[in-house]
C-alpha cells in the first residue's frame, strides 16, 4: 500500500487523473490541493505505483482526531478496477475504520464494495446520492452584479461566520460540522453577500475535494439573484485557479436545478456518493 509522498508523483498523478474525467474528479480535486500547499494536510495511497488501479486521498495521520469527525475523517475514491479497491479498502492501513468517516466518489462501486467490507468490522453504512455539474467554463458567465441595484457588498467569509453557516446547513449542527465549516473558509476559496450590518446573507464555499459546497441565502432574501451571483463569482474564482469548477445537488432541489440549467452548467453522466461509516459502538451515542 504506497503512499505517495513526492511531489515529482503527485504532479504525475494529477496529470493521469485528467485521463478519468468525470468519475476521477473528486480524487482530481484532492490531490491538486495537495499539490498547491496542501491546507488540509491530506495524503493519497494507492494500491500500486504508478500502474495503480484505485487510488485513494485521506487525512494525514495525526495524534489527535475526532474519532466523531466524519466532516473532517473524509476519503475521496477512484477505482479502475473494483476488486483492486476493495482490496486496498480492506488492508489493515488504509482506513481508520473505528472512526465515524465518509467515503466521497463518483462510482456506484464505492457504495456497494463499503457496505460489503463494513459488515465484517462491525460498522454501519449509509449512502446519500446527489447529481453531479460541472461549469465547463465559468468566463462565459455574465457578470450579475451589473443588474443588480443597490450593488450588492461582497466579502470572503470568515471562520466568525461557521456557526451561521452550521445552523443552516441540512448537513449541519454540530460543533464538529462548525469546526469543519472554520477550517474550510480559513483554507480554501469562498464567497458572500453582506447585509448592511455586515452580516452574511447569502453564501458558498469550497472544500477539500474543490468542490463548491452549502451555497445558501437566508429564506427573506431570496428571489435577489444571490445565488446566480455567488455562484458565478465562486465558480469563475475555482477557473482562474485552474480547478474543475464543480458541484453537486440532490435531484430533488429543484429550485437549485433550475438555476444550474439556467447557467448552462453540465450535469455528468455519474452520480455523486457519499458514504457515511459508523461503528456500531458509535449509534449507541446519542446526537451523533
Amino acid at each position: 500500500m504506497p503512499v505517495l509522498k513526492c511531489s515529482t508523483k503527485l504532479q504525475l498523478l494529477e496529470k493521469i487523473l485528467m485521463w478519468s474525467f468525470p468519475e476521477s474528479l473528486k480524487v482530481y480535486g484532492a490531490v491538486m490541493n495537495i499539490n498547491r500547499g496542501n491546507p488540509f494536510r491530506k495524503e493519497v495511497v494507492v494500491d500500486s505505483w504508478p500502474d495503480f488501479k484505485a487510488v485513494i486521498t485521506r487525512r494525514q495521520k495525526e495524534k489527535e482526531v475526532d474519532d466523531r469527525d466524519h466532516y473532517t475523517n473524509a476519503y475521496a475514491v477512484f477505482y479502475k478496477d473494483l476488486q483492486a479497491y476493495r482490496e486496498l479498502l480492506e488492508e489493515r492501513d488504509t482506513i481508520d475504520w473505528g472512526q465515524i468517516f465518509q467515503l466521497q466518489g463518483l462510482q456506484a462501486g464505492i457504495y456497494e464494495t463499503s457496505k460489503a467490507v463494513a459488515k465484517s468490522k462491525q460498522v454501519d453504512v449509509k449512502v446519500s446520492s446527489f447529481q453531479m455539474v460541472i461549469h465547463p467554463d465559468p468566463d462565459t458567465l455574465p457578470d450579475v452584479r451589473l443588474q443588480m441595484d443597490p450593488a450588492p457588498r461582497l466579502a470572503y467569509l470568515d471562520i466568525s461566520h461557521a456557526s451561521l453557516l452550521s445552523e443552516t446547513w441540512s448537513r449541519g449542527g454540530t460543533e464538529q460540522c462548525r469546526r469543519y465549516l472554520a477550517n474550510l473558509i480559513c483554507c480554501f476559496p469562498s464567497i458572500c453577500v453582506l447585509d448592511d450590518n455586515g452580516q452574511p446573507i447569502s453564501w458558498g464555499l469550497t472544500d477539500q475535494f474543490a468542490t463548491m459546497i452549502h451555497g445558501y441565502t437566508l429564506p427573506e432574501h431570496r428571489r435577489k439573484g444571490y445565488n446566480r451571483l455567488v455562484a458565478t463569482i465562486l465558480a469563475k474564482k475555482l477557473h482562474s485557479q485552474g480547478f474543475p469548477a464543480q458541484g453537486n445537488v440532490l435531484e430533488k432541489n429543484v429550485p437549485s436545478i433550475a438555476l444550474l440549467k439556467s447557467m448552462n452548467a453540465q450535469f455528468l453522466p455519474c452520480q455523486f456518493f457519499r458514504v457515511i461509516h459508523t461503528p456500531l459502538c458509535f449509534l449507541a451515542i446519542p446526537h451523533l
